[in-house]
């Protein structure tokens, strides 16, 4: 396995445009392999490091510290893009965007200007957040203990995404007074074990396994206050939905795409059909329609949504913050439905020929059908409907 070492300076990118440029640029790149990648579970090391080396996981670091800060809607249209030639390759940064979020808001200038400095170094961050087993999702049970100077971690981590490739492995922890903080703990550090050990049928090379953290050394500059950031009115949790919507959108964009051109050259239309040609059939063409119309319509609400969160992040106020999560929860409702139903439509329009492993087109279906269970899309209703029917702000989450 390989390890996760830093090569270099990564490049630095200066701008919005420059950053749609060049992540349109490297996912031309990779979707040429992201089938074979898929089939054969072979993890993209070498894509990864093209990744980051590019300067786009440097791209949301703040202007005053080097960064391009680029907006919400560039950040949401880059992971898009990059999910749209490979689910798994826009996943993986996810986390690394949300832990530095969560250091925009709640870090000191001391611990923002030196992990700041290493993204823009190139390094990646994963994460370590959810566990197993706990009465909840958001119930933790990983400690963090002072030990001397510093801390001691102990606990076990399980879709731990990224974390087989970071440089650091951001960790949520529990402290003695039972408040919730996230430690940027090294991947190489004594006592960290990242086992690769998911098996999902879909997001097959997210790296999204187990972390096992045994009395695990921490800095106090290395902890960061967690809990404080839904305490209050902050945007980082309408921050991580953007990214998940922007996941599947660019997932649902991929299958269309496949699709208009599996149709147009490997679809065989059926007998009585009376046409020639698979994309003649006026079937086909109204459910192609159909889905163009939903694809668009969730990269329209993408757009919206990151405008809503650029506003919320320059001005985060109890109605800002809410008024962003609404309108990411109804983008993250609506690119749910519009991917698994292009990933379905590309294998039912394609035949059964679409199906089989050779052509890998079974794989957008896979992804939006596991990273859509990444949390309930039916409370999202719940939470907008009681907004617009009750005027009741959505609850301070991070699945919100």
């Amino acid at each position: 396995m390989n390890a996760p070492v830093l090569h270099g300076i990564a490049d630095r990118i200066e701008s919005d445009e420059q950053a749609l440029r060049i992540a349109t640029e490297l996912a031309t790149l990779f979707k040429q392999d992201a089938a074979q990648r898929d089939q054969h579970r072979t993890l993209p090391w070498s894509e990864l490091e093209q990744f980051s080396q590019s300067g786009l996981w440097a791209i949301t670091v703040p202007k005053a510290l080097g960064g391009a800060e680029v907006s919400s809607v560039t950040l949401a249209k880059v992971i898009s893009i990059i999910a749209a030639a490979d689910g798994s390759l826009g996943q993986i940064p996810q986390n690394h965007y949300y832990a530095l979020e969560v250091l925009r808001v709640n870090g000191s200038a001391e611990q923002q200007h030196k992990l700041y400095t290493e993204v823009l170094a190139g390094a990646r961050y994963g994460n370590a957040l959810a566990e197993i087993g706990t009465k909840t999702i958001l119930d933790r049970t990983t400690r963090l203990t002072p030990d001397r100077d510093g801390f001691k971690v102990n606990g076990r981590k399980f879709y731990a995404t990224g974390a087989l490739y970071a440089q650091r492995i951001p960790t949520s922890v529990v402290d003695d007074e039972g408040k919730q903080r996230l430690a940027f703990i090294p991947r190489t550090r004594e006592g960290v074990t990242v086992i690769d050990d998911w098996s999902g049928f879909g997001q097959r090379t997210t790296g999204s396994g187990s972390v096992v953290l045994d009395n695990v050394a921490v800095t106090a500059d290395e902890v960061v206050p967690f809990q404080t950031a839904f305490e209050r009115p902050t945007t980082v949790g309408p921050f991580a939905q953007l990214l998940h919507a922007a996941i599947d959108t660019g997932i649902a964009r991929g299958a269309y795409e496949h699709a208009l051109l599996f149709v147009r050259e490997q679809a065989r239309p059926w007998p009585d059909s009376g046409v020639e040609h698979a994309y003649e059939d006026p079937l086909t063409i109204s459910d192609i329609g159909r889905l163009a119309v939903r694809v668009a319509a969730a990269e329209a609400l993408l757009e919206r949504a990151g405008e809503a969160l650029d506003k919320a992040q320059q001005d985060p106020t109890a109605d800002t913050v809410a008024a962003a999560s609404i309108a990411i929860a109804e983008v993250r409702a609506l690119s749910t439905e519009a991917s698994l139903l292009a990933g379905n439509k590309l294998i039912e329009l394609g035949g059964a020929r679409a199906s089989l492993a050779e052509h890998g087109l079974d794989r957008y279906w896979r992804n939006a059908r596991v990273h859509t269970l990444h949390d309930p899309v039916r409370w999202k209703y719940h939470a907008i409907g009681d907004y617009y029917l009750n005027d009741t702000l959505p609850p301070r989450r991070s699945y919100l």
